[in-house]
C-alpha cells in the first residue's frame, strides 16, 4: 500500500528481457534499509525487490505488468518516480494507492496556470466510470485531485513542488502515463454494476 507521495526519483540502469523484464534501478534510498521481498512503487507500479546493490535495487516485472504499463518502454537512463511502502504510523499525505496499475493514458496538452501547470489527459473507455471532479487518481505513482472531467478528457494541476520532485515536470504532450484509479471509485463502480445486474431496487 502507498499514498502517491513520491520520495525519490530513480534511474533505470539496466533492463534485460522482453516479455518479462528484469530491472536495476539506482536510488537515493539507504539500500541497507531495503529488504529483499519488500515492495517499492516505481512510477506507480508495485514491484517486489529481488536483489540490492551499493546504490540500486533489482526487480522483476511479469509479462502482465509489462503489457499493461510503461515498463515496456523503459531503458537504461529512464527516470522513474519511487515510493516505499506505507508503514503503520506514516503520514497519509495523498490517497490510498495499491500500485496495481489499471492501464495507461495519454497527455493531451499542458498549459501554464499561474505557477502551476494544468495537464489534460485523454480518457479511454475503461477509465471513464472512475473519474469525477475532485476525485483522486494516481498518475505515474503521483497522487492528484481531478480538476475537471468531460466525455473525452480530464485535467489535473501540477504545482511547482511536484514538478521538481517527480518526473511529471518533464512530461510532454503525447507521453503515456501509468494510471491507477481511486480505490473507492473502483469498488463503488463494482457494487453499482452488480446491483444493476441483479435488479436491485433499493427495497
Amino acid at each position: 500500500m502507498f499514498t502517491g507521495i513520491v520520495t525519490d526519483i530513480g534511474k533505470v540502469v539496466e533492463v534485460t528481457g522482453s516479455a518479462e523484464r528484469r530491472l536495476r534501478i539506482r536510488t537515493g534510498y539507504e539500500v541497507d534499509s531495503i529488504a529483499i521481498g519488500s515492495s517499492i512503487a516505481c512510477s506507480g507500479i508495485c514491484l517486489t525487490v529481488t536483489d540490492i546493490g551499493p546504490d540500486w535495487f533489482g526487480a522483476l516485472a511479469s509479462e502482465e505488468t509489462v503489457s499493461k504499463t510503461s515498463i515496456s518502454g523503459w531503458e537504461a537512463g529512464s527516470f522513474v518516480n519511487l515510493e516505499r511502502a506505507l508503514r503503520v504510523g506514516d503520514e497519509l499525505g495523498g490517497h490510498f494507492v495499491t500500485g496495481h496499475v489499471d492501464g495507461m493514458l495519454c497527455l493531451k496538452k499542458s498549459l501554464n496556470a499561474g505557477s502551476s501547470v494544468e495537464m489534460t489527459f485523454n480518457i479511454k473507455a475503461w477509465a471513464r466510470p472512475y473519474l469525477a471532479a475532485k476525485g483522486s487518481i494516481a498518475l505515474d505513482g503521483v497522487s492528484f485531485t481531478v480538476n475537471k472531467v468531460d466525455e473525452t478528457s480530464f485535467s489535473i494541476n501540477v504545482i511547482p513542488h511536484t514538478q521538481q520532485v517527480t518526473t511529471l515536470g518533464k512530461l510532454r504532450a503525447g507521453a503515456m502515463v501509468n494510471v491507477e484509479v481511486d480505490m473507492l471509485a473502483r469498488y463503488l463502480e463494482v457494487a453499482y454494476g452488480t446491483m444493476n445486474r441483479v435488479g436491485f431496487n433499493g427495497k
